[in-house]
């Protein structure tokens, strides 16, 4: 299965909810996401604010490429997604463009 780091909020709760930016591997034919023990299908544009649902409990999420300028979530938001640890230097370095964290020594919560 192809892998790939992206952004995971979840809009069960509102226009913004808790975000997480980790590796998500795809089904081969590439119609369903896995991460965290969960999979995902596309909602296929029917989503208000999110684009696929959780397969087993139905809640709404916004899953996308993380973007460069750290701007991923859907709506502007204060509150910071969690990096999970395995992909850290990954996104920092391949996808922000920096050599590490600009928030180094903050410890991040899951």
């Amino acid at each position: 299965m192809k892998s790939r780091i992206m952004y995971i909020e979840a809009k069960s709760g509102g226009l913004t909810g808790p975000a997480r930016i980790g590796r998500v591997t795809c089904s081969k034919s590439g119609a369903t996401l896995y991460y965290g023990g969960k999979a995902f299908r596309s909602l296929k544009g029917s989503g208000f604010k999110s684009n696929y649902f959780d397969v087993e409990t139905g809640e709404h999420y916004w899953i996308s490429g993380p973007r460069r300028d750290g701007k991923d979530a859907l709506y502007a938001t204060h509150v910071r997604p969690v990096i999970d640890d395995d992909v850290q230097d990954e996104y920092w370095s391949k996808v922000r463009g920096v050599a590490s964290s600009p928030l180094e020594g903050e410890k991040q919560v899951a």
